[in-house]
C-alpha cells in the first residue's frame, strides 16, 4: 500500500477552515432525525469509497453491518476501483457539486479530510459522540479533531515503525529493540553497516527528502511527540524553532556524513532508489517506514523475502519518554452534511471504524478496544497473504502495533506544499555540502516565515 502525500491541490481550502467550519453545522440541530434507524422502516445509505474488493473487502464490511442493522442497507458508490485517491477526490467533488445523494464519505489522508471540512462538505459528529458517551482519544488511537470538532472517525491504524533485517541483527549480535531512542538507532546502524564500494551494505536507508516529497524524514525527532510533530503549529505559526527539528536534521546528517551508515543522498538521486528494493535486496538492514508495509513484509511476488524480518517501535528522543508516538496514516470516515439519513450514516461510520475493520480482515483498526487475540488474528490474516509469513517475527509486530500512538493531527495549511519545498531545497543544499546545519535551519525558518506572512489575511 502506497503512502498518499499531501499536495497543494488537496489542501487549497484548508486555510479557511476556521472561517468555514460553521458551514458543516447548519444541520446539526436535528441530528438527522429524518433517518429512521428504529423500528422496521428501511433506510438505504450511500457510501462513497474507493478501492477494489480485493483491496478493501467491502462486501465483508457491508454484510456484517447489514446483519447487525437489518433495517439499514448500504449502497456502495465506488469512485475508484483501482484505489486511486486522486481520481476518487475529483469524482467526489464533482458528485458533491451535482448535489448527488451522499451519506458516508471516506477520505484517505489528513489534507483531503481538512479541505472538505473547510468547504462545508461534512457534518460534525460531536452530538452523536456525546450521546453515545465516549471520548474519541480514549476510543481511538488517532485523534481526528479539527477546529475543536470531530468531523470523522478513523478506520485503519498505520503507525510508522522500523523494519529490521533480523538475520543481519543476529549476525551482529543485536537484539530486536522493544524500547529505544534515536541514539540507539544510530548505534545499531553503525554496527550493521558492512563492506565498502558498490556492494556496501548500509545500516539504514532514509527514503527522502528527494524530488520534493517524503519530508517525514526531516522531522523524525518531531514526529515522536504527542503534539508539535509538524513544520507548522496548529495556529499556523512556524514550528521550525523546535529543537527537535534541529535534532532531526543532525541525525540524518551525522548518520550519512559522519558515521557513513545510511545510504548517501547522491546515490538516492542518481540511482533513483526506493525503500522496497533497498530493504528486500538487503542493501540496507533497517528502514523507518509506515505499517502499510504489514501486507508486504512477508515477501511478495515482486520482492521475495530471503531473510528473517522483525519490527521495532518508532524510536524515542529520550529513554525516559513514556509513550511511543509516531506519524500515523488512517482513513477518515465522515458524514455528508447534506445526508438525509444522519442517524443511519453515523451507525455505519461507528461500525466501519470498530467491528467493521475486524470484519474487513485487511487492516489493524484505530479502535482502542480491540483485544490481543483479535489483533493476533488480524495479523495472521494479513501475513497469510504474503509469500513467507513464517520469516516474520509476528510477536515483535504485534507488540509495536499495540503500543503505538498517533501524534496529534495538525490541520494542513493551504501552502503546506510550499513549506515542504523550502525544507527540501535547504536540506539538499546541506547534504550536498553547499551550506552547514546552522545555515540550513536559519534559511528554512526565514523562508517559511515569509510564506506564513504572505498567506496572512
Amino acid at each position: 500500500m502506497q503512502k498518499r502525500k499531501l499536495t497543494a491541490g488537496l489542501l487549497c481550502g484548508a486555510l479557511v477552515a476556521g472561517m468555514l467550519a460553521g458551514c458543516g453545522s447548519k444541520d446539526e440541530s436535528n441530528n438527522g432525525n429524518a433517518a429512521a434507524t428504529d423500528g422496521n422502516k428501511q433506510v438505504t445509505i450511500k457510501f462513497h469509497a474507493f478501492g477494489s474488493e480485493a483491496q478493501q473487502n467491502w462486501s465483508k464490511v457491508i454484510s456484517a453491518f447489514e446483519t447487525k442493522y437489518p433495517n439499514i442497507k448500504v449502497d456502495l458508490i465506488n469512485l475508484s476501483e483501482k484505489g486511486d485517491t486522486q481520481e476518487y477526490a475529483k469524482k467526489l467533488d464533482l458528485a458533491a457539486a451535482s448535489n448527488e445523494a451522499m451519506d458516508v464519505i471516506m477520505f484517505s489522508e489528513a489534507g483531503m479530510y481538512a479541505q472538505r471540512v473547510a468547504l462545508g462538505m461534512v457534518a460534525p459528529l460531536d452530538d452523536f459522540i456525546n450521546k453515545e458517551g465516549y471520548k474519541v482519544p480514549e476510543e481511538y488511537k488517532v485523534d481526528t479533531m479539527l477546529n475543536g470538532k470531530y468531523y470523522a472517525l478513523p478506520g485503519k491504524f498505520n503507525p510508522w515503525y522500523v523494519l529490521l533485517n533480523k538475520t543481519h541483527l543476529d549476525e551482529a549480535g543485536l537484539k530486536v529493540p522493544t524500547d529505544w531512542t534515536w541514539d540507539d538507532f544510530r548505534d545499531y546502524a553503525k554496527k550493521l553497516t558492512k563492506g565498502e564500494g558498490a556492494t556496501k551494505r548500509y545500516g539504514t536507508y532514509f527514503h527522502g527528502p528527494q524530488g520534493g516529497g517524503w519530508l517525514e524524514f526531516t522531522r523524525l525527532a518531531m514526529a515522536n511527540q504527542a503534539t508539535g510533530g509538524d513544520y507548522l503549529k496548529e495556529d499556523g505559526t512556524s514550528n521550525l524553532d523546535n529543537p527537535n527539528f534541529r535534532k532531526s536534521i543532525e541525525l540524518r546528517y551525522n548518520m550519512e556524513k559522519v558515521d557513513k551508515s545510511s545510504t548517501p543522498y547522491t546515490d538516492m538521486i542518481s540511482q533513483k532508489l526506493n525503500y522496497r528494493p533497498q530493504f528486500f535486496n538487503q542493501a540496507a538492514s533497517m528502514i523507518v517506514i509506515g505499517s502499510w508495509m504489514n501486507s508486504e513484509i512477508g515477501g511478495t511476488e515482486q520482492f521475495p523475502l530471503n531473510f528473517n524480518v522483525a519490527v521495532a517501535p518508532f524510536p524515542k528522543n529520550n529513554a525516559g519518554d513514556k509513550d511511543t508516538y509516531s506519524m500515523v496514516t488512517t482513513d477518515f470516515y465522515a458524514m455528508s452534511n447534506n445526508s438525509k439519513n444522519k442517524d443511519a450514516a453515523y451507525q455505519f461510520i461507528r461500525f466501519a471504524t470498530t467491528e467493521g475493520v475486524i470484519a474487513q480482515e485487511k487492516y489493524v483498526p484505530s479502535w482502542s478496544k480491540i483485544k490481543d487475540d483479535q489483533l493476533s488474528s488480524i495479523i495472521d490474516t494479513i501475513l497469510a497473504g504474503t509469500k513467507n509469513p513464517e520469516k516474520v517475527d509476528k510477536e515483535s509486530l504485534k507488540r509495536v502495533l499495540l503500543s503505538a500512538k498517533s501524534t496529534s493531527l495538525v490541520p494542513p495549511a493551504s501552502y503546506n506544499a510550499d513549506v515542504y519545498k523550502v525544507i527540501n531545497e535547504e536540506y539538499e543544499k546541506l547534504i550536498l555540502d553547499k551550506q552547514n546545519i546552522d545555515q540550513m535551519i536559519k534559511n528554512s525558518q526565514e523562508r517559511t516565515q515569509k510564506l506564513i506572512d504572505a498567506n496572512k489575511k
